[in-house]
């Protein structure tokens, strides 16, 4: 495995212009690549296109980019310090969860824009508020919620940040995370590992009394073109009108909006 990486600032130091005594430069390569001016972007560019074609090792790296070891290795492990690179578990490079959350973030808009009339149709039918939550880093935000106008109910604003260690959005949008993020998420968590797999077999995930006393709610994924899960869509209340396995009343209502979901991001993202 790669020695631990310096400080972030490397990024920032000269390219290497010559290799160390003893050792041949790197061949010279065809000049096909897009030459921005800024060499450090460039260089850093060759690294995430040869990590397209899967997990590599740094050697492969060196030979796929053509770049000097130290640099390859100094590109690669500040990458991985913002989670635009990650280890697997043999100790190679691959492309980071850090790009799934840029492409979350850029397809936003499009989920904002039909989810409004799902969100209100979930709530009519269930009589219960409904929200859509967005992974950010460690946490997950509700971009889009409606509520009940009256009697008790789980008030979760526009904006709000919650936990990613309770709750069934928390369940939704770590259930298909890579391994390592999905084991590192469950260290603190109030679920485990095997109510996960459940999650992923059945496609819904149920908490009560998890993220907050009194309080239960039912998830669903919210998926883009590519399948991958970006987004959770639920409906949350308390526990007294819902019950403690509020799955088995409202599952297939919160599944059949998230698929209604997914199935209008594809749409937008083949027709643009």
């Amino acid at each position: 495995m790669a020695s631990p990486s310096r400080p972030a600032r490397a990024i920032t130091e000269p390219d290497d212009q010559s290799t160390a005594a003893g050792t041949s430069a790197t061949p010279s390569r065809p000049d096909t690549e897009i030459h921005s001016g800024v060499g450090v972007l460039d260089k850093t560019i060759k690294i995430l296109d040869a990590l397209q074609s899967g997990p590599s090792t740094l050697g492969q790296l060196v030979a796929a980019t053509g770049l000097a070891r130290p640099t390859a290795h100094r590109l690669a492990t500040a990458l991985e310090r913002h989670r635009f690179v990650l280890r697997d578990q043999h100790g190679r490079f691959v492309i980071g969860s850090r790009f799934a959350e840029l492409a979350a973030a850029a397809g936003e808009d499009r989920l904002l824009t039909a989810a409004g009339p799902i969100l209100q149709t979930l709530l009519d039918r269930t009589g219960e508020s409904a929200q859509i939550y967005r992974r950010q880093g460690d946490q997950r935000v509700c971009i889009a919620s409606v509520e009940r106008t009256s009697g008790l109910r789980d008030s979760i604003p526009v904006g709000a940040i919650l936990s990613m260690e309770a709750g069934s959005a928390a369940q939704i949008l770590l259930a298909w995370e890579d391994s390592e993020r999905m084991h590192m998420g469950l260290r603190h968590a109030r679920f485990t590992a095997t109510r996960l797999a459940e999650v992923r077999k059945r496609g819904w995930a149920e908490s009560a009394n998890e993220r907050e006393d009194g309080v239960c709610s039912i998830s669903a994924p919210i998926r883009n073109a590519s399948q991958q899960v970006i987004a959770a869509i639920s409906i949350s209340g308390p526990t007294g009108r819902m019950g403690s396995t509020p799955g088995r009343r409202y599952a297939p209502l919160v599944m059949s909006a998230g698929r209604y979901l997914s199935e209008a991001l594809i749409r937008a993202s083949t027709s643009a």
